[in-house]
Parts: structure tokens; C-alpha cells; sequence
């Protein structure tokens, strides 16, 4: 390029120059041609020149703290130039500037530079009101990107206590539920009472927090001994709330009732008046005589009971019965029957948390297989008895998730050879 056209580049760069600083410069500029990637200055070394871009294009980028990536200060094309802050202050550059395609540009040293930047005015000031629109454009973008990571940052914090306070919702929901676990427990009988000639064990295991099964065993004031095992529809509070409910008007019916079908009559009655749940229990509810070993029972919708036999043999209770807190404008009927205890006879009672307990190929234990498990060990006493069909139910399911509530409660007569 001839001095008229580098008085033509110096003309674009630098607005109001007078002849003297164009000749200055066009005297001491050398020509200098770059390919494409090439690191024409970086950050933090010293400055030795003064560049203007004939023709290409370069990035200005900065290294910042925390970063991974560079932050790109902005880009350069033909008339722009770059070196003239650290020529003037002779401190280290501040910037990296990489060509981003073959780049030619006009260099002039620090020495000549500072020499026609002190002696001539107009470019001083033409250089000056560049600088000043490069550090506005900097700060702008500088400005934009704090704002940026700022919004990003906000919203991260925003999620983040999003997701604290549903922790700390679940950990109080853990408590409350845990509380209510405790009050359900606390409706169950601490212990079983202790008749001439029979046993009493019963476990539940709830499959949330809060179940909807219950039992009783009580001691009436004639010596006779009430039991009782019921399952509500549903699973979870609501059905705990149910499930007190109807655990009371049984626990009251039976300090008025003599027959268990009038019990289960007025706790239907009860579940219809005082409740508005669309839920029902099932239940099976009987009295026992210790003196004859008669049990006189009714099933209102429940699974089948069954009798381990001292010789090995099993019986299902029967009896026709509906469940108890539904259709109002059906009325029920509940069949009693009985049976009689002999020496060595084990009475199962169970809930279908029980039975339908589903393993990893999802098959359920199976009622059978429970009366054959209790024909197995037919002699253990009450307490092993439901603790051994626990742990074989508990082995079926594996790593299974329970579905439903687990209840089991067994009646024992002495030994067969007591």
C-alpha cells in the first residue's frame, strides 16, 4: 500500500488530524500481514506497539476470574485499532487479540508512537474520544453480562429454596404423619389378655404411616372374650380417621351387644350416621366362650378365618355378611355361625394385606399357602406362631414394596397333649 492510501487508513482511524500528524504517522507505520488464529498481543505482557487494521477482523478477549471460558471484550475490523492505552501508560496489555481471519495491519513502535502522541494535539484528542467510546462500549457489555449471571444466579437461588422448603414440607409432613402413626398405635391394644387355656397374638404393620386395619382382643364382664379384625377400603390418614372411628362404636356395641350380629348392626349404623367418607370396613367380629371353646362369630365382608385343626386339618369360617358404612338404603345381613375350640386348635385371622402380599414376579402369597403354613406349625404358641408367618410372608414379598396393610391375629388353645 503506497502513503496515500495509509493517509487514507490514518484519516478513517483517527477523525481531525492535521497534515503535520498524518505525515508523522504515515512515516513510521510498517505494513505487517497475519494469518488467521494468531495471538497478536496478550493479556498481561508488556506493549511494545501500536496497531491499525488495514483489512481482517481480530478478537479482543480477557481472562476473568471464576470463568472457565474467555470473556469476549468485542472484535476490531479495518479502521480500529488497539495498543494505544498500554503504549500510553507503558502498563502490561489488558486484553489478548487474536486474528479471526488473515489480518494486515499498519505497527508503529512504542517509542515512535509516544513520540507523536505528546507533540501533537490532535491526536491526542482523536485517540482520547476513541478510548473513551471503547471503555463505555466495555463497561456496557461488561454491565450486561454481570446482569445475566446475575439473573442466572437468582434463579438458581430461587430453586434451590424451592426445593428447601419442600424438604423441609416433606420433613414436617415425615413428623405429622409419624405423630398420627403413633396416636393409630396407641388405638391398639398395648396386650392381648390372659385366658385359662388359650393364647393371643396379633401384628400390624402398617404399609404407609398410617394404616387402616385394626383388632381388638377384650376381656368382657360375663368372662367371655370378644376378638376382632376389620380392614378399611382405603389406605393412608383418611383411612386411619375412618378406622377410629369405627374402632370406638365397636369398642362401645360390645359393652351393649350380646350377639355379635346386633354389634355389627349398630356399627354400621354408627359409620352411616357419623361419617362422610365414601369408604367401608370389612370385618370379622366373634365371641369366645373359654369355658366350652364355642366361637360364635360373624364375617361382614372379610376374608374367610380358618381353623388349624390338633390333627392337622383346616376349616374356613363361613357366613354370608356385607360390609359395614355403605348404602344407606341397603340394609345388611349378617349370618352368625359357630365353632368350637378343641385342645391344640390354632384360629387365624388375617387381613388381605396378608394373603395378597405380592412378590417380585407379582404372585401373591395366596390364602392357601398361608393355611398350610399354619398347618406346618401348628404346634408353635400364639406369639411364634404369627411371627414365623410374618417373616415367611415378609421373605415372599423380597424387595417388593408393601401395597397394603399387614394384619395378622391368632388364637391359640392349649396343646393338644395339655
Amino acid at each position: 500500500m503506497d502513503s496515500t492510501g495509509h493517509t487514507a487508513i490514518f484519516k478513517r482511524a483517527f477523525a481531525g488530524l492535521d497534515a503535520e500528524a498524518l505525515e508523522m504517522l504515515r512515516q513510521v507505520a510498517v505494513k505487517r500481514s497475519y494469518p488467521a488464529n494468531t495471538v497478536l498481543v496478550k493479556e498481561g505482557e508488556p506493549s511494545d506497539k501500536f496497531c491499525l487494521i488495514i483489512n481482517g477482523r481480530v478478537a479482543l478477549t480477557r481472562n476473568l476470574e471464576g470463568v472457565d471460558e474467555d470473556f469476549v471484550l468485542g472484535f476490531l475490523g479495518p479502521g480500529q485499532y488497539f495498543g494505544e492505552m498500554a503504549v500510553i501508560t507503558d502498563e502490561p496489555r489488558t486484553a489478548t487479540i487474536t486474528t479471526l481471519a488473515d489480518t494486515t495491519v499498519l505497527e508503529i513502535s512504542k517509542e515512535h508512537f509516544e513520540r507523536i502522541f505528546r507533540s501533537n494535539a490532535s491526536l491526542a484528542r482523536s485517540i482520547l474520544h476513541t478510548l473513551i467510546g471503547i471503555i463505555r462500549e466495555t463497561d456496557r457489555r461488561a454491565i450486561g453480562d454481570l446482569e445475566k449471571r446475575y439473573q442466572e444466579l437468582a434463579a438458581a437461588y430461587e430453586e434451590l429454596e424451592a426445593a428447601q422448603k419442600d424438604r423441609i414440607a416433606h420433613a414436617a409432613l415425615e413428623a405429622q404423619l409419624e405423630v398420627a402413626a403413633k396416636v393409630q398405635r396407641s388405638l391398639l391394644p398395648s396386650s392381648l389378655p390372659q385366658v385359662e387355656g388359650y393364647e393371643f397374638a396379633a401384628l400390624f404393620e402398617p404399609a404407609r404411616h398410617v394404616g387402616g386395619d385394626f383388632y381388638d382382643v377384650r376381656l368382657l364382664d360375663d368372662g367371655k372374650v370378644s376378638v376382632l379384625l376389620a380392614d378399611v377400603s382405603d389406605k393412608g390418614a383418611h383411612a386411619a380417621l375412618f378406622m377410629a372411628v369405627a374402632r370406638t362404636l365397636f369398642f362401645t356395641e360390645t359393652r351393649h351387644q350380646e350377639q355379635p350380629a346386633e354389634v355389627m348392626r349398630a356399627v354400621h349404623r354408627g359409620l352411616m350416621e357419623l361419617t362422610r367418607y365414601d369408604m367401608f370396613v370389612t370385618a370379622i367380629y366373634g365371641v369366645l366362650d373359654p369355658q366350652t371353646g364355642v366361637f360364635r362369630y360373624v364375617r361382614a365382608g372379610h376374608e374367610e378365618p380358618f381353623v388349624v385343626r390338633c390333627d392337622g386339618s383346616i376349616h374356613f369360617l363361613r357366613g354370608r355378611g356385607r360390609f359395614l358404612g355403605l348404602w344407606p338404603d341397603l340394609e345388611p345381613v349378617f349370618e352368625e355361625q359357630e365353632i368350637t375350640l378343641h385342645p391344640g386348635d390354632r384360629l387365624i385371622f388375617y387381613s388381605d394385606g396378608v394373603t395378597d402380599m405380592r412378590n417380585p414376579d407379582n404372585k401373591p402369597f395366596g390364602r392357601n399357602a398361608l393355611a398350610r403354613l399354619a398347618q406346618l406349625l401348628r404346634t408353635y404358641n400364639a406369639d411364634r406362631l404369627a411371627r414365623m408367618i410374618y417373616n415367611v410372608v415378609q421373605q415372599h414379598r423380597a424387595y417388593n414394596d408393601a401395597f397394603d396393610d399387614f394384619t395378622l391375629l391368632v388364637v391359640c388353645a392349649s396343646n393338644c397333649n395339655d
